[in-house]
């Protein structure tokens, strides 16, 4: 339609356009990179090792840290030829710092999706395994068959966040913080030997009976601890022979080479089979036990829960001295 003459043009005025609410966070943005090696000198107190752990150039950790130290605008490390040490301002910092990169690492490891899925990898000690666990695997594996279980055996502790492993089963007090832990079994220290052995020597109930048998000595279950283990004495040393392993002063002793102070956990089947009998009415509670451990996210994982689950369970039915 064309203009009349002399009309004037009005302005439609659109309605103010509205402006969606941000939903998400702004985080200021943090040198990690930066605290990751800050973190790596304070522990090595050396420019040179820190660069080597984390591969990369000396130069490369100087210029992390002089940037961090303008971006905090204070000083982290005194710095005197080679000899480096942290400041006040530093000795603050580290802790913190570590604990917020060890909390993000692990938030960021329990996010991962493969950790749901594929094999469940669980830890413990080779002599759990052998003689607790092992003849026990076959119910697990008829009651979860796309469950697929491996083993791996250690007597260190497994840092979860550095390895493929989700869970557990540790030998000890129970103390490993910020991690899911759960006893599974009391353990006690029980005095075996053969049958024929006990008939000839007879058994023990006093640490003076000791002397008169023959004995077979464990580094992790000395004899110096019974029959009181509030009563231990360094002093006490007597004769027999010695091993490392907890599994094989009972084969020892099964042998009829002696006297063992075994961990019920570890003897049970051979008494329960009648290759070693319970040499002595004392029987002391020891003073570690096993626990169930992984991290506190990975409880909820299906599969780890079932393992988690099925052990105690059969803890539960284990017999006890």
């Amino acid at each position: 339609m064309a203009r009349r003459p002399g009309a004037s043009m009005q302005t439609v005025k659109k309605p103010p356009r509205r402006v969606k609410p941000k939903t998400t966070t702004a985080f200021r943005r943090l040198p990690l990179a930066s605290l990751r090696v800050f973190v790596a000198v304070a522990e090595q107190l050396s420019f040179t090792r820190a660069a080597d752990i984390l591969g990369i150039t000396a130069g490369a950790v100087s210029m992390q840290i002089r940037s961090l130290e303008e971006y905090l605008k204070a000083p982290l490390f005194l710095r005197r030829g080679r000899v480096v040490q942290l400041t006040a301002e530093g000795s603050r910092l580290l802790p913190r710092v570590r604990s917020g990169l060890e909390e993000l690492e692990r938030a960021i490891d329990e996010a991962r999706t493969d950790r749901r899925s594929g094999p469940l990898t669980v830890t413990m000690l080779a002599s759990f395994l052998q003689q607790w666990l092992l003849h026990r695997l076959p119910d697990f594996q008829a009651k979860h068959p796309n469950i697929d279980l491996r083993v791996h055996t250690t007597a260190e502790l497994v840092n979860f966040l550095h390895s493929d492993v989700q869970a557990a089963v540790r030998f000890g007090s129970g103390a490993w913080p910020q991690l899911h832990v759960e006893k599974v079994l009391d353990e006690w220290l029980v005095p075996v030997c053969t049958k024929a052995l006990l008939q000839k020597h007879g058994p023990i109930r006093t640490k003076d009976d000791l002397q008169r048998v023959p004995l077979l000595h464990a580094k992790t279950e000395p004899w110096k601890v019974w029959p009181d283990i509030t009563l231990t004495s360094e002093e006490w040393a007597p004769r027999g022979a010695s091993f490392d392993d907890s599994v094989t002063i009972i084969r020892a002793a099964e042998a009829g080479q002696g006297y063992a102070l075994a961990r019920w956990s570890l003897a049970a089947e051979d008494i329960a089979s009648g290759r070693l009998v319970i040499a002595s009415p004392i029987i002391i509670p020891a003073p570690r036990a096993y626990f169930f451990v992984c991290p506190t996210g990975y409880i909820t994982l299906d599969k780890v829960a079932a393992f988690r689950d099925w052990l105690l369970d059969q803890a539960r039915r284990a017999p006890r001295p």
